[in-house]
């Protein structure tokens, strides 16, 4: 798992005010670090375009509004351990190109912004909703899919 139940239950809801329990926790966290590892694809792709044999942070494809989601989770006072994310990361084929250490330092942070911004999705998508189902996980993917 990418961060403690109780972590991910913090973050839930103060980002939107939804009720998580551990159950979501496996499906979340399965989704970050296939998002985490997309992104780390298209830095690879970046940094080799650039001539690079390092990814760098300004490699990272980080928009505009996962920036700022990203100054939020920074004011959430949450701290996520960079253990687990490189341990998850680790399952995952591995890159061509070493991570330099500023964007590994950076893949907590961003894992906790990613999951700020998918609880938001959830509360978009449902304005009412307040515990998180199976379909309504489901549609959240499709749309970071489609985005990230």
């Amino acid at each position: 798992m990418l961060m403690k139940v109780a972590e991910f239950e913090k973050l839930f809801r103060q980002a939107a005010g939804l009720d998580v329990d551990k159950s979501d926790l496996k499906r979340v966290s399965d989704f970050l670090r296939n998002k985490l590892y997309d992104l780390l694809v298209v830095a690879e792709r970046n940094a080799k375009y650039n001539g690079r044999d390092l990814i760098f942070e300004p490699d990272l494809p980080i928009t505009k509004g996962l920036q700022e989601t990203l100054q939020e989770f920074r004011r959430m006072d949450t701290t996520l351990e960079l253990k687990p994310v490189l341990d998850a990361l680790a399952a995952l084929p591995p890159l061509d190109l070493e991570v330099a250490e500023d964007v590994r330092n950076l893949l907590p942070e961003l894992a906790g912004a990613l999951v700020v911004a998918y609880a938001r999705v959830l509360k978009e998508l449902d304005p009412a909703l307040k515990n998180p189902q199976t379909e309504h996980h489901e549609r959240a993917e499709r749309v970071f899919n489609l985005l990230l």
